[in-house]
C-alpha cells in the first residue's frame, strides 16, 4: 500500500479550537502529512504556538482570531483563506462551548448560546467550506461531536446533549448532500478527554474521573493524541469513501451495556 494515502501535501486544512486539546492534535498531525494550516481560536496566544511549531515542521501556518459562534467572524475568515491560499481542502469543526444547567431551571438563553456555540457556527463553517469545495469538486469535513448525541449524560447536560444530537444530523445531512460532488462529510464522537476544561471539573467533584472510568472499557480517559491518526485519515485520500460516517473514540464507551463492566478489574 503506498503512503501516498496519507500524503496531505498542497492541500489546505482549517482547523477551529487549535489553541489546545483535540483541535492543537490535530493540526499537528496534519502539518506532519504535509498540509498546511489555518488556525481558528480565540486564545490568540495559544494559535500563535501553534502556528510555531508548524512553521517548524516547514508548512505554512494563519492564526486568525475567531470567534466560531458569530458567521460575521466566519465569513472574513474564509474571504480571508480565498486570499492567502486560494483552497480549502479540509475542514475540522472543533471548538464549541458546552452551557451546563438542569433541565428545569437553564435559562432560554443559555440554549440559545449552545446551540449557537456548537450549531449554528458549526453550519456556517460548513456552508462556507462547502461551497468553496463544491467548486474545487473535492474536500473532507469533519465535525466534532460527543457520545452524548448517542446517549444520555444527566448532570446537567441538556443544552449541550441536544446541540450534539444536531450535529450528527447535520452530518449525515450535508454528506447526504454532497458526497456525489467529491464533498465528505463525517463526524467524530470522542468520549471525556483530558483537556484544561475537563480537568477543572475533575478538580471541582474527584468522584467524576471514576464515575467516567466504569463506563470506559479500555480502562483510561482519552487525551487529544488520540485523534490524530484518524484525523488524518479522514482528511486524506485514504478515506475517499467514507462519508456520512459517525465514529467513536471513546475506549469502547458507546459499545457497553450501561450494566456492563471490563473483564479484567
Amino acid at each position: 500500500m503506498s503512503h501516498d494515502l496519507f500524503n496531505l501535501t498542497g492541500r489546505v486544512a482549517l482547523v477551529s479550537g487549535a489553541a489546545q486539546g483535540l483541535g492543537r492534535a490535530m493540526a499537528l498531525a496534519l502539518a506532519e502529512f504535509g498540509a498546511d494550516l489555518v488556525l481558528a481560536d480565540l486564545n490568540e496566544a495559544g494559535i500563535a504556538k501553534t502556528a510555531e511549531t508548524i512553521k517548524g515542521l516547514g508548512r505554512r501556518a494563519l492564526p486568525v482570531r475567531c470567534n466560531v459562534s458569530e458567521p460575521d467572524q466566519i465569513r472574513p475568515m474564509f474571504e480571508r483563506i480565498d486570499r492567502e491560499f486560494g483552497r480549502i481542502d479540509f475542514l475540522a469543526n472543533v471548538a464549541g462551548e458546552g452551557i451546563l444547567g438542569k433541565p428545569e431551571e437553564i435559562s432560554l438563553a443559555d440554549v440559545e448560546q449552545c446551540w449557537r456555540n456548537l450549531v449554528l457556527g458549526r453550519f456556517c463553517m460548513c456552508q462556507e467550506a462547502g461551497r468553496r469545495m463544491l467548486k474545487q469538486g473535492r474536500g473532507s469535513i469533519v465535525n466534532i461531536g460527543s457520545i452524548a448525541s448517542q446517549s444520555a449524560l444527566g448532570r446537567g447536560h441538556i443544552a449541550y446533549s441536544m446541540a450534539m444530537g444536531a450535529v450528527i444530523q447535520m452530518t449525515r445531512e450535508l454528506s447526504t448532500e454532497w458526497s456525489s460532488a467529491g464533498v465528505r462529510v463525517n463526524s467524530i464522537l470522542p468520549a471525556q478527554v483530558t483537556n484544561p476544561s475537563l480537568q477543572k471539573r475533575m478538580d471541582a467533584d474527584p468522584t467524576l474521573k471514576d464515575q467516567w472510568l466504569k463506563g470506559i472499557p479500555a480502562g483510561r480517559m482519552g487525551e487529544p493524541n488520540d485523534i490524530q491518526g484518524l484525523a488524518v485519515f479522514l482528511a486524506s485520500d485514504a478515506s475517499s469513501w467514507i462519508t456520512g460516517a459517525i465514529i467513536p473514540m471513546d475506549g469502547g464507551n458507546v459499545a457497553m451495556n450501561a450494566g456492563g463492566t471490563r473483564r479484567y478489574l
